[in-house]
């Protein structure tokens, strides 16, 4: 039926649940204009059912995050909105979704950029739920005439989904006139205008690197519409990611490896090329070595409890502990294993 083209069902009683079934695009018809005193209800739009489960999904997977978990609320809420104004005939120009996301590693950048790929899809504004990820290498050719066909390249396999450029700045080196990144900014300003239909182009990196990079290319500055911030992770809500991870590995803290795991976080925050989850995963996977050793090491047949138990000494073996400046006066197990 008409009304189901456009992702929303109509109720008919005696139909098996009731649930609705997204027509295929071939099956699809353009759907019929409702009249001005209609009434649509926007909870039996089929799409944001798939939005809804996205967003739950993004609530799951990070800790933390608010201001970035509303503004992808927002956006869902607009695009939605959007496809109500659509059944009644209210035409408007499409929202522009081109986005830049700064903040530093490990704050969520990418995860946040494949649920919006999914929720942008449920939604009908591209075609595929797909990221295509690509850094300067990707883009900027070393001889002339070899950049635009790589940029290109990485625009047609994003086609229809969302490119996301890391590290976006590292495209503009204004002090080397001899560097291809202005070519790929070009490309880049006529293929945001002109497929605004099929692709979306996120832009990530620093806060203050990516705030240089839009004032030397305002052009590009404008075309983005959607500005996220993913601040650090503060240590309560690393400790939660941790509890999740572990969690997610089959694997568990014991009491006193909480407690040696909080300490950790404690020092190696304040050291260099700290990295918010992604310095959390890589500290837990260390944790779990430290752990399979000291189980071979015992000799002897092992339980479940044991296989899954990360406990204070396969913590307190990290070089943070070692290297430190505190007093080495806490509990035996701190040695490396």
């Amino acid at each position: 039926m008409a009304a189901e083209a456009n992702g929303f069902r109509l109720h008919r009683p005696g139909t098996g649940d009731g649930r609705p079934v997204r027509a295929e695009p071939a099956e699809a018809d353009a759907p019929d204009i409702l009249d001005d005193d209609a009434v649509l209800d926007l909870s039996t739009d089929i799409a944001g059912n798939d939005v809804e489960d996205t967003l739950r999904r993004l609530d799951a997977e990070l800790v933390g995050l608010a201001n970035v978990k509303r503004r992808v609320r927002e956006i869902a809420a607009l695009l939605l909105i959007d496809r109500a104004r659509q059944r009644f005939g209210l035409s408007s120009s499409r929202p522009t979704m081109h986005m830049s996301f700064t903040g530093g590693p490990g704050t969520g950048k990418t995860t946040v950029a494949l649920r919006m790929a999914e929720m942008l899809h449920a939604l009908g504004y591209i075609r595929k739920p797909k990221v295509h990820t690509v850094t300067r290498d990707d883009l900027v050719g070393q001889f002339i005439g070899h950049t635009a066909p790589k940029t290109k390249e990485a625009l047609a396999k994003a086609a229809g989904g969302v490119l996301f450029i890391d590290e976006a700045y590292y495209l503009f080196r204004p002090e080397n006139e001899r560097d291809y990144g202005q070519e790929v900014i070009e490309i880049l300003l006529q293929e945001m205008e002109s497929e605004r239909a099929s692709l979306v182009v996120i832009f990530a990196g620093y806060p203050d690197r990516m705030e240089r990079f839009f004032s030397a290319n305002p052009g590009l500055s404008s075309r983005v519409a959607h500005h996220l911030e993913f601040a650090d992770y503060t240590h309560d809500e690393l400790m939660g990611i941790a509890e999740l991870m572990v969690a997610g590995e089959n694997f568990r803290f014991d009491p006193p490896a909480h407690t040696a795991f909080a300490e950790y976080l404690e020092l190696r925050m304040t050291r260099a090329r700290f990295s918010n989850a992604r310095s959390v995963r890589n500290a837990l996977d260390r944790c779990r070595l430290r752990q399979a050793k000291r189980l071979v090491e015992l000799h002897r047949p092992l339980t479940r409890t044991d296989l899954i138990t990360l406990t204070d000494r396969d913590v307190y073996g990290s070089s943070v502990f070692t290297d430190s400046t505190a007093p080495q006066d806490g509990p035996s197990a701190r040695a490396p294993a």
